[in-house]
């Protein structure tokens, strides 16, 4: 029988079988630019061409990751399975049927999308390949014996200042290839009250396990147990102890942080042990030993620490006379423009799951010229001054600054006289800098037996007693800002049992997250110095009986351990991090 050539289709069934091999291929196209826009940012053309091929599979074959395979997988038969293979193959049901007209292929196309974005929302950040940077990080250094004091020198007024010439040996700041995209974060998260976060600056890029794990904590504390009679929680020292208890129980079981390796000794990786900006010190010493939250996959991390002192960029960078803190900044802005050059993990959030520590004043000024560093990122500052708009409430973090006189001994002299045996009424001696400590030097010092103001402790009376002992034997100890609003004095207060009374407008007091500070301190505005023995003489004794006792109860949530213990204030200071990162994720 002789062969016969196929009969050629019809018009109608070409016309409708060209339509048919169109819109496939129009939607293997699309599908594929959905599966370039989910893929995470990455230099690496390897992980890149891998992230797109997994997933592009039909029936174990890989399908081309290009328009010419787009176009050849449109041309296959009609019958075969829908791409995307390994994120589930489609029902009998929810294939298209064979015409491919209309109605059908929107409903296959809506699916497919449905499917990439499902992908994409539970994606895991691709590993990165082996580099310096992932290895453990540096061991601690040796502890620094410098000889600070309680109080900062003398030096010049420079905020206000224009920005006079870099120091020779730095670079000028790296341009940025694209403007920042960045947005203010304001309010704040009462913990007296449910629901009140701070919104995000930025969504993520991509998502990753670590963000689902933040969404859960974020239901968990808000819908936290009733803490009922927790003996190592002193409920009336808390905004709200069950919301505190149920973050810091999932701060222990869940959070990781990630510490960059890169970064020179000394400004990197060089904690200062001593002095009153030991606070940074001790929290780096300590954070890059930890074994329990430092983690060596930055995939895994919810935190990522940039570990810079902002006392060793003073120490080092600073140049005397030149009255400006720019070599500063430009070297914070460098480097973290190379963080974010270097790593995908800066530019996936924007900085905002990243933080430093840094107790120096300098510390806020050095973010300024970097918009995402100084807008995004967590900032743990002792320099916690809502007025100069760098510190931003319900996401930054107010840290304490504690001046430690021994490194090895840091408990030492800690504690002080009962209440009942403190005979001076209020207490302070120090520099006269700042606009507070001359008022109140001017209407209180020398002026009245019961309120003992002095600039500097007279020679004739440290022969009796000195200014530890002052401390230890007062009821109130006077803590007037210095050049910034923040001062050691206050935890030197906590630490000597003694109720700091408080003289700082606009100054987020540490811990503000969790901590009721007027359980155990008492605030006063700068305008009433003149009034100030009236406001603490108009305390009843039984009134100060409270404050001093939650003074010594809220002791332990200030203390460093050479060895960090459950509620201390390492712990504290990484709480306020966690309970602001997880107030952010949207």
């Amino acid at each position: 029988m002789p062969h016969h050539a196929t009969p050629p289709h019809p018009p109608a069934a070409r016309k409708l079988l060209s339509r048919h091999r169109v819109v496939t291929a129009c939607a293997a196209v699309a599908a594929l630019a959905l599966l370039l826009a989910a893929a995470p940012a990455t230099d690496d053309p390897t992980r890149r061409r891998a992230y797109l091929m997994g997933p592009l599979s039909r029936q174990g074959t890989v399908v081309a990751g290009s328009v010419a395979g787009a176009a050849a997988a449109a041309a296959a038969p009609s019958t075969a399975e829908a791409p995307l293979s390994s994120l589930g193959k489609l029902e009998k049901s929810e294939q298209p049927e064979k015409n491919f007209a209309g109605k059908s292929t929107t409903i296959w196309w809506q699916h497919l999308k449905s499917r990439v974005h499902e992908a994409n929302l539970s994606a895991r950040i691709a590993p990165a390949p082996a580099r310096s940077m992932f290895l453990v990080p540096s061991p601690s250094p040796a502890e620094n014996f410098d000889d600070g004091s309680m109080e900062e020198p003398e030096r010049p007024e420079m905020k206000g200042n224009p920005p006079k010439e870099s120091a020779p040996f730095l670079q000028e700041p790296i341009s940025s290839g694209s403007p920042t995209m960045s947005s203010d974060v304001n309010g704040e998260h009462d913990m007296d009250r449910k629901s009140v976060f701070p919104p995000s600056p930025e969504a993520p890029i991509w998502s990753t396990a670590a963000d689902e794990e933040l969404i859960y904590a974020k239901k968990e504390i808000n819908n936290a147990p009733m803490a009922l009679h927790d003996p190592d929680l002193y409920a009336p020292l808390f905004r709200n102890v069950s919301i505190f208890k149920r973050s810091y129980e999932l701060m222990e079981r869940l959070l990781k942080v990630f510490i960059y390796h890169d970064g020179a000794k000394p400004i990197f990786h060089s904690p200062e042990l001593k002095g009153i900006y030991a606070s940074e010190g001790w929290f780096m010493k300590l954070m890059e030993v930890n074994q329990n939250f430092v983690v060596r996959d930055p995939n895994r991390a919810h935190l990522f620490y940039l570990p810079y002192s902002s006392r060793q960029l003073e120490h080092n960078l600073y140049v005397p006379g030149s009255n400006t803190i720019e070599p500063l900044s430009i070297f914070v802005k460098n480097y973290i423009d190379m963080i974010s050059a270097k790593y995908p993990y800066w530019n996936r959030t924007k900085g905002a799951d990243h933080f430093f520590v840094a107790c120096h004043d300098w510390g806020p000024y050095t973010t300024k010229l970097h918009e995402e560093l100084r807008k995004n990122t967590i900032k743990a500052l002792c320099n916690a001054d809502l007025s100069e708009g760098v510190f931003i409430p319900g996401k930054d973090v107010s840290l304490p600054e504690t001046f430690l006189r021994s490194p090895r001994r840091p408990l030492k002299d800690i504690g002080g006289r009962p209440a009942t045996q403190r005979t001076i009424l209020a207490f302070f001696a120090g520099q006269m800098h700042g606009r507070v400590r001359p008022v109140l030097l001017k209407y209180w010092g020398d002026k009245d037996p019961d309120m003992r103001i002095y600039s500097r402790l007279p020679h004739r009376i440290t022969r009796r007693r000195n200014y530890v002992q002052h401390m230890k034997s007062s009821k109130y100890c006077i803590c007037p800002m210095g050049y910034e609003v923040n001062s050691p004095r206050i935890v030197e207060a906590i630490y000597y049992e003694c109720v700091p009374v408080i003289i700082a407008d606009n100054f987020v007091l540490p811990f503000d997250d969790a901590l009721n500070w007027s359980a155990f301190s008492v605030v006063v505005p700068e305008r009433d110095v003149p009034k100030l023995k009236e406001i603490l003489l108009a305390i009843p004794e039984s009134g100060y009986i409270t404050l001093q006792s939650n003074v010594k109860r809220v002791q332990k949530h200030f203390l460093w351990h050479p060895n960090p213990v459950k509620y201390d204030i390492f712990h504290m200071i990484l709480h306020s991090v966690w309970f602001s990162r997880v107030n952010q994720i949207p």
